[in-house]
């Protein structure tokens, strides 16, 4: 979580979203938009959190229902 607020870019680009990495480091650079790119961020972390437990919950339901 701090590595998202830090280093947004980062955080994507090791998350897997290249494009948004890239995009989010650009505007990163300008003091004005380091806010912005840090809650940006720390929402796409979120969110991939999210969607990989909705998979584990989905993957889990299948097998169970399997059985």
């Amino acid at each position: 979580m701090l590595l998202a607020i830090l280093l947004p870019g980062l955080s994507m680009i090791l998350n897997g979203h290249l494009l948004k990495g890239i995009i989010c480091f650009i505007l990163q650079i300008t003091l004005i938009g380091w806010l912005p790119a840090a809650i940006w961020g720390v929402a796409s972390r979120n969110n991939d959190l999210n969607e990989r437990r909705h998979r584990e919950m989905m993957a889990a339901m299948k097998t169970g229902a399997s059985r």
